[in-house]
C-alpha cells in the first residue's frame, strides 16, 4: 500500500453523524450565549460522560475509568497488541465555547468507529488496537493544574497528590469523581515505566484540537500539523498584607495586599511587552480576602502564567519576574508567596508522526500548514512518553475559552477525515 493512497475515504453520510452528534453533546452545559460550563466533575460533565460512554458501548466499545476518572473506550483488533489512543477532554472552562477539547474527544470517537468498519473490511491490516480517551480535567479551572489526568497518567503528576486536590468549595477531586461513579479503582493502560499495576500498553497518540489562535483562519488553510510546543511557567501565589479600615487608616499605614496585586499585574504585562511576540504572560484569576467593600484587602490569591517558545527565554523572564515580585513587597509593604508551579518545557513532537500527518493530508488532497501550540494540551505530557501526533483545526478570529468561540461545520467534519486517515496509519503501524 503506497503512501499516497486514501486508507479510509470521507463520507458524507458520516459527516452529517457527526455534526448531530456534536450539537447533540453541546447540550450539555449549554449556556444561552452558545457556550457551555461543565467544569471538571461537575454534574454537567458527568452527564456529558454519561452521554459518551452510551455512545461508545453501543459502538462495542469497552468503557472503563482509570484511578483519576480519565475515560476510555476500548476496542480490541489484534489480541493482546497495544493500543492507538485518540482524544482530548470534555471539560470546559466557566462560559467556555463547544469546542474546545470536545471536539478532539468526539472526532477521535468518530475516527474510532470509521477504523472499525476499515479494518474489518481488510482483515490482517491492523497491528494495533484502538482506544478513545476522555482524560479528566485538561482546563485546570475547578481543579489545579491543568492536564492534571494525562499528568497522572504520564507519571508528571502523583496520583494522591491530583486526588487530595480541593476547589474553591473543598470538594477533592476524589469526592467529585466518587460522587459520579466515575474513579477507577486500577490503570487500565501501562505507559513505559509507569502505571506498573495496569493494563495493556499504549503504541502511539494522536489528538485534535482547534487552533484557539488566528494562524489556520487567516491563511484559509484547513489543517495545521503541530511540530512543537511553547514552554509555560505557572504559579498560584499570595500577596498578604495586612487587614484595615479603608476610611480610618492612614495610606501610610496601610499594608494593601490588593495594591501589591494590581502591581503584579501590571508587571506581568510590562513584562511581556519587553520581549514582544516572543514571550505571553496572564493573571487569569485574582481571589481577595475579605473582599469588603471598606476593608483593605489583607490577602489576594493569584495565578499567573509566563510562556515562550524559547526555554532560555522563559527562565530569563522567570528570574526578571522573581526581581519584580521582590520590588513590589517593598513598594506595597506586602509579603508575596509563591505556592505552586507547574511548568513544562517547550519540545518538539514526534519527527516521525509529523511525516505521517502531512503524507495523510497529501493523500486526502488537503492543504496544510505547521503552526507551534502555544496552548498547553494533553498532548503536551504524551508526546513526552509516546509517539504522539497533534492536529488543528481552525477557530474563526482565533477566539477560544469564550462562549463565542466558533469553528465552521466544514472544518470540523475535514478534521474528522484528516484525524481517521492519520490513525489508520497509525493503527497499520506506520508510527
Amino acid at each position: 500500500m503506497t503512501a499516497d493512497t486514501v486508507r479510509v475515504p470521507p463520507n458524507p453520510v458520516s459527516d452529517n453523524a457527526f455534526l448531530a452528534d456534536f450539537a447533540a453533546m453541546a447540550t450539555f452545559g449549554a449556556t444561552p450565549a452558545g457556550g457551555v460550563e461543565r467544569q471538571a466533575g461537575t454534574t454537567a460533565d458527568g452527564e456529558n460522560r454519561r452521554w459518551l460512554a452510551a455512545w461508545l458501548a453501543e459502538r462495542g466499545f469497552e468503557v472503563r475509568y482509570d484511578r483519576i476518572g480519565n475515560m476510555f473506550g476500548l476496542y480490541e483488533l489484534v489480541p493482546g497488541a497495544p493500543y492507538v489512543l485518540a482524544g482530548s477532554h470534555l471539560d470546559s472552562q466557566p462560559r467556555g465555547g463547544r469546542y474546545d477539547g470536545a471536539y478532539g474527544v468526539l472526532a477521535a470517537a468518530h475516527a474510532a468507529t470509521r477504523l472499525l468498519d476499515h479494518f474489518r473490511a481488510n482483515p490482517g491490516a491492523a497491528r494495533y488496537n484502538i482506544a478513545v480517551v476522555n482524560w479528566f480535567n485538561e482546563e485546570g479551572s475547578r481543579f489545579k493544574p491543568s492536564m492534571q489526568g494525562s499528568g497522572v497518567f504520564t507519571g508528571k503528576l502523583a496520583l494522591q497528590e491530583a486526588l487530595d486536590t480541593t476547589d474553591v468549595d473543598g470538594v477533592s477531586v476524589a469526592e467529585a469523581l466518587g460522587a459520579l461513579d466515575m474513579l477507577g479503582e486500577r490503570d487500565v493502560f501501562t505507559v513505559g515505566d509507569h502505571h506498573t499495576a495496569g493494563g495493556v500498553q499504549v503504541a502511539s497518540y494522536a489528538e485534535i484540537h482547534i487552533e484557539q489562535g488566528r494562524e489556520l483562519d487567516k491563511a484559509g488553510v484547513p489543517i495545521g500539523i503541530v511540530p512543537s510546543t511553547w514552554g509555560a511557567n505557572k504559579y498560584e501565589i499570595s500577596v498578604v498584607g495586612a487587614q484595615s479600615h479603608t476610611g480610618a487608616t492612614a495610606i501610610a499605614d496601610r499594608q494593601d495586599a490588593l495594591l501589591g496585586a494590581a502591581k503584579v499585574v501590571v508587571a506581568l504585562r510590562e513584562l511581556a511587552d519587553s520581549y514582544g511576540e516572543d514571550l505571553h504572560t496572564s493573571c487569569g484569576q485574582l481571589t481577595v480576602y475579605p473582599n469588603s467593600p471598606v476593608v483593605v484587602a489583607r490577602e489576594v490569591h493569584m495565578h499567573l502564567d509566563l510562556r515562550s517558545p524559547s526555554d532560555q527565554l522563559l527562565d530569563e523572564a522567570d528570574a526578571r519576574l522573581n526581581r519584580t515580585l521582590a520590588e513590589i513587597e517593598v513598594a506595597a509593604d506586602v509579603r508575596i508567596e509563591r505556592r505552586f508551579a507547574h511548568t513544562w518545557k517547550g519540545h518538539t513532537y514526534t519527527p516521525e508522526g509529523v511525516t505521517l500527518a502531512e503524507a495523510a493530508i497529501e493523500a486526502l488532497e488537503l492543504s496544510s500548514m505547521h503552526v507551534r501550540t502555544r496552548a498547553g494540551h494533553d498532548s503536551t505530557n504524551m508526546k513526552d512518553v509516546v509517539p504522539t501526533v497533534m492536529l488543528f483545526i481552525p477557530s474563526v478570529d482565533g477566539v477560544s475559552h469564550a462562549e463565542n468561540e466558533f469553528t465552521h461545520d466544514k472544518d470540523l467534519t475535514t478534521g474528522v477525515d484528516v484525524l481517521t486517515e492519520t490513525m489508520a496509519r497509525m493503527v497499520e503501524g506506520d508510527l
